[in-house]
């Protein structure tokens, strides 16, 4: 239904441009236009790589320095669109909170209005579309060049081109149209004009997805008179309202916090849209007062627009921004987080798709969901051992533990498997194998060892599953020495667990570093004890050779849990960045020398 709805749209536009080469020449402009901002963000995006993240983590420690964020970073890359992808994509991540996102987006629209200054002053004064021509070459050479910095500044130079060609297209357009019809016969005053238009804008906008196309097409029709000011107006304030159509759309797969920010980013632009309404005459006083005092000519309206779109936005800010607290609260209570029943599968939490569009985001959601996956893991292997993952984490005694889970617990752990591990491995490893076909090996972020981990993390539990049925058969078992042993195994795993949640939880590297170590030397002295402990029941005739032979590959399986565990939280810890993980592997004993200091303290 959608292709037939393309295929009659392009027929339709195809027509027309055969009645009107006026139409074709506007309708050029707007087209290249909005290619010249697909390329200068394919630019920013690949030119400033993970400085704009890292920029963006450091300077948005409070909500007043995000709202400069959102001015600054807009008003250089003109394209509020990507700083609203980033923000929803940094929010899902947990990278910055709910607060400083609807920080940067009130900076953001104030940042935008720059662009109708500059189309205003600039692009309307000034034939651009001969310095297009230069920068299209140049920019179209260092495109092809293989070094990722140079294609970056080729796609900023030639989205520049296309940008000004674009506009210059427009302005041609308009300037012929004038001459044939002159559209401001179709203009309507008062409140039902501006309502009308307004809408205009909006949808000119959502058509477009870009409130800087619609600027342009505004500013140029009324610079060659083909609509009238107040119109124009509506039109500006429409567009304000449409451009957060890409927000709505990039919070689709965004979760409960890139939706909340989306709403708020548009309930920002409907009341900055409703003040500037309600107040016009207001506005068009100020606007005029301000354009005397700066020395604007009173009849330039394309750069008055620009000064009237300043104000209604600064306007939204000043209202909105000392409620962004309550801002926050009341979307918290609009979007609740699901509570999910204990027999529905699990699923990830914090992947998707718009954590994808940058390193550090789609880094920080694989660390999170492997957390989450392993905290399912964490659950199942207690109840393997008959314990719970509430023992694990609490701060009994192991031996009290174990004495108070005397009794086999069952668990059907293929079940468990399929509804709280399959779903979301799978997911995590299809995640992790886009992310890094997505970025190159320049970035900071090692996605492979994230993916090696959560291998490892499911391996534990295959090795747990294995060892469950003789768990439950021997914890009941007449034979004390037997089951001795098997408590044994239980002892060490539930002491090899709290180690890791230790590591889990810290923000300490050197406490971090001690834990691995400390895990490794555990894992090599408890597979020695094992042994030998194993030798001397068979000597001793304590039990016989089928309890010997279970005893023997559920200390294999345990060994398989506690080392693969290690593998993982080291992988997690060490790979986290690449420029630390050498320092960070040379502070963390080897396995040869964890079994060397195990050996020595036997």
């Amino acid at each position: 239904m959608k292709r037939i709805g393309l295929i009659l749209v392009m027929a339709l536009l195809a027509y027309t441009f055969t009645l009107s080469h006026t139409l074709l020449l506007i309708s050029s402009g707007i087209a290249i236009f909005l290619f010249g901002m697909f390329c200068l963000e394919e630019g920013f995006r690949s030119f400033i790589g993970g400085l704009l993240e890292r920029l963006l983590e450091r300077m948005t420690s409070t909500v007043t320095k995000s709202l400069f964020f959102g001015i600054v970073t807009t008003s250089i890359m003109q394209s509020s669109s990507l700083i609203s992808i980033l923000s929803i994509s940094f929010i899902s991540a947990g990278l910055i909170s709910l607060e400083q996102g609807i920080g940067i987006i009130f900076g953001a629209n104030l940042g935008t209005t720059t662009g109708a200054w500059l189309i205003a002053g600039l692009g309307l004064k000034v034939d651009i579309a001969t310095y297009a021509m230069p920068m299209l070459v140049f920019g179209t050479i260092m495109m092809f060049q293989n070094e990722k910095k140079s294609k970056g500044i080729g796609y900023l130079l030639v989205g520049l081109g296309f940008l000004f060609l674009g506009i210059a297209y427009m302005k041609e357009g308009f300037e012929t149209f004038k001459t044939h019809i002159d559209l401001t016969h179709y203009a309507m005053q008062g409140l039902q004009g501006l309502l009308l238009f307004t809408l205009i804008g909006i949808v000119a906008t959502v058509v477009m997805q870009s409130s800087h196309a619609t600027l342009v097409l505004i500013i140029t029709a009324l610079a060659s008179f083909q609509i009238t000011y107040e119109n124009a107006l509506a039109l500006a304030i429409g567009s304000n309202v449409g451009t957060t159509i890409t927000a709505l759309l990039g919070s689709l797969t965004a979760n409960n916090e890139g939706k909340k920010f989306a709403v708020a980013h548009l309930l920002f632009n409907l009341v900055s849209a409703l003040i500037a309404i309600i107040f016009m005459q207001p506005f068009l006083y100020l606007v005029d007062k301000t354009a005397s005092l700066i020395g604007i000519m009173n009849d330039d309206y394309a750069l008055k627009l620009a000064l009237f779109h300043t104000f209604f936005n600064l306007a939204g800010i000043m209202l909105l921004f000392p409620w962004t607290t309550q801002l926050v609260t009341l979307l918290n209570a609009l979007f609740r987080p699901y509570e999910k029943d204990l027999h529905q599968k699990d699923d990830v939490i914090y992947l998707d798709e718009s954590a994808l569009d940058f390193p550090m985001s789609a880094h920080t959601v694989l660390v999170k969901e492997t957390k989450h996956l392993y905290q399912n893991v964490l659950d199942i292997i207690a109840q393997a051992l008959s314990i719970y993952k509430s023992d694990v984490t609490s701060g009994m005694e192991v031996d009290e533990i174990i004495h108070q889970r005397n009794k086999a617990l069952f668990v059907d752990m293929d079940a468990y498997y399929e509804r709280n591990i399959k779903e979301i491995y799978g997911k995590i490893i299809t995640f992790a194998i886009s992310a890094q076909g997505k970025f190159s090996q320049e970035n900071m972020y090692d996605l492979v060892a994230i993916k090696n981990a959560n291998i490892c993390i499911v391996e534990a539990f295959k090795a747990s599953k294995h060892m469950q049925k003789n768990m439950l058969k021997y914890l009941e078992s007449s034979n004390s020495d037997i089951k001795t042993e098997y408590n044994h195994i239980r002892k060490n795993l539930i002491s090899h667990l709290r180690t890791m949640q230790l590591i889990f939880n810290t923000d300490e590297e050197d406490v971090a570093i001690l834990l691995l170590s400390k895990l490794h030397v555990d894992t090599q002295k408890y597979d020695i004890a094992a042994n030998k402990s194993l030798d001397n029941l068979i000597r001793t005739n304590k039990i016989n050779y089928t309890m010997a032979t279970s005893l023997m590959n559920d200390t294999t399986y345990a060994y398989t849990i506690a080392s693969e565990l290690s593998k993982a939280a080291q992988l997690l810890f060490v790979h986290e960045k690449k420029e630390l993980k050498e320092g960070r592997e040379a502070l963390i004993l080897t396995e040869t020398e964890a079994s060397a200091l195990a050996h020595e303290k036997q």
